[in-house]
């Protein structure tokens, strides 16, 4: 590769313009999104074409431990082979020298794609959008928090001190003051963004005490799971220069809002590079309607990538910014499935199930798999809800095994994505659940030490 720094974006080759690159962070996701890899000297990078990792990244679980999740042939942590995809370089600005960071792709030593890569499961869904002359359009947005820094768990979260030198405070949506007290930290975070090449879209603060939102500019979903991996770290780097924490927590803090993923999807002819959620005379086709459709029936199947985590399902919560049920609308944000204000070409239904939490590349995927099985099986959705969709019945499962059942049940959902990386996925998540099940909460000893 002694020609590769050519083949890398021009945001990447203009942030080492007239320096020295010392440094290269070769990262891949793992099943909860967290960064695994190697950092090594840029003159080392250059020299190979791929480096390796043992399989076993995947069946990691977030406290660390394992699930058991290798199969037939035993936990041997067989290496994979990591190929850089050089363009997504990008650099690490936050960093003391000069680093830049390179997702890499996993394959098996035959050359398959891992199947139960994150990235590699985004990438089988897009391809299935390709075989029938589709091409999916994702826009997602960010939703976070800045917190005061929390160094022990048993304290509750607090919301992170201001410019002004209070705390801030909650209900302040779309408040540009608000933005304003988190200056700083938005300063390095669009610095950074800069630097890294990404386009910010807009932000604005959300209805929780140092909630901010973010969201980037529409495309492919592939680079858009990228810049969401990203980004998330990004913005960690970002608050911790100045004495803060960035949680995407699904529901950091007990009475205010989660903080969710929303994910906009549209689908152009890959031919015409039109809208197929558009008709020749502007009007809604059978395909809106179905991708509305197969959200409606498999969402509650695909809920444990939208939800991975026992946290995840206390977002769901009525009345609190965060769907309770299935239902859509036009231009309502009481329901899971909204269909924004739009113009003909730029027609598009946003998915509102997905916590912040999620991994990206799961929770486009997912999201994806599921409109395309609406227009593959033809699905038909409910009738549009008219309303306070909060006042409708609860549709989502409200707990982690619920969440797991309904995923086992939907074998034409697993098929999309791959029965390998369904069967590693529920494997490693119940073992996190069952982890947690062990730790004995505060709740527990406040109202039943004494009382039962």
């Amino acid at each position: 590769m002694s020609d590769w720094k050519g083949e890398i974006p021009n945001a990447a080759t203009e942030y080492l313009k007239g320096h020295r690159l010392d440094e290269v962070e070769c990262l891949i996701a793992d099943l909860s999104g967290i960064a695994r890899g190697k950092a090594m000297p840029a003159s080392k990078f250059g020299t190979q074409a791929q480096f390796y990792l043992p399989n076993s990244i995947f069946f990691q679980t977030i406290t660390g431990d394992w699930g058991e999740a290798a199969g037939d042939e035993g936990f041997t942590e067989p290496d994979m082979v990591l190929k850089p995809d050089l363009s997504t370089a990008t650099a690490a600005p936050w960093t003391g020298d000069w680093t830049l960071q390179v997702i890499h792709d996993a394959f098996t030593k035959a050359g398959d794609p891992v199947p139960f890569a994150p990235r590699n499961v985004l990438k089988r869904v897009v391809q299935l959008y390709n075989d029938k002359g589709w091409t999916p359009i994702v826009a997602p947005e960010m939703e976070f928090y800045l917190t005061a820094p929390n160094i022990d768990p048993a304290q509750e979260i607090k919301a992170m001190v201001g410019r002004s030198g209070r705390p801030a405070a909650a209900r302040q949506a779309y408040s540009i003051s608000a933005v304003d007290e988190f200056g700083p930290v938005i300063d390095d975070i669009y610095d950074f963004a800069e630097a890294q090449g990404f386009e910010i879209d807009g932000i604005t603060q959300e209805g929780g005490a140092g909630q901010l939102e973010i969201n980037l500019l529409h495309g492919d979903p592939v680079k858009l799971a990228d810049e969401v991996f990203f980004f998330k770290r990004l913005i960690r780097e970002a608050a911790h220069r100045h004495k803060c924490f960035a949680t995407f927590m699904a529901k950091p803090i007990e009475a205010e809002p989660g903080s969710a993923m929303h994910v906009h999807h549209s689908v152009l002819d890959s031919e015409t590079g039109k809208n197929i959620f558009s008709d020749a005379d502007g009007g809604e086709t059978p395909e809106f309607m179905h991708f509305i459709g197969g959200l409606q029936r498999y969402i509650p199947a695909a809920t444990p990538l939208f939800a991975p985590y026992v946290n995840s399902y206390r977002r769901y919560v009525k009345d609190n910014a965060a769907p309770i049920n299935l239902e859509w609308a036009r231009d309502n944000r009481t329901t899971a499935i909204r269909v924004p204000i739009s113009g003909p070409q730029a027609r598009r239904v946003e998915n509102r199930l997905p916590g912040m939490d999620c991994n990206p590349y799961l929770g486009i995927a997912a999201s994806l798999a599921c409109g395309y099985l609406g227009m593959v099986e033809k699905i038909a959705p409910k009738d549009e809800f008219k309303g306070d969709a909060y006042d409708a019945d609860e549709e989502i499962p409200r707990g982690v095994y619920a969440a797991f059942d309904q995923f086992a049940a939907a074998q034409p959902l697993r098929d999309v994505l791959s029965e390998s990386f369904a069967r590693v996925y529920e494997i490693v998540k119940i073992a996190e659940y069952e982890d947690f099940l062990q730790v004995i909460s505060p709740w527990e000893r406040e109202h039943l030490l004494l009382n039962v």
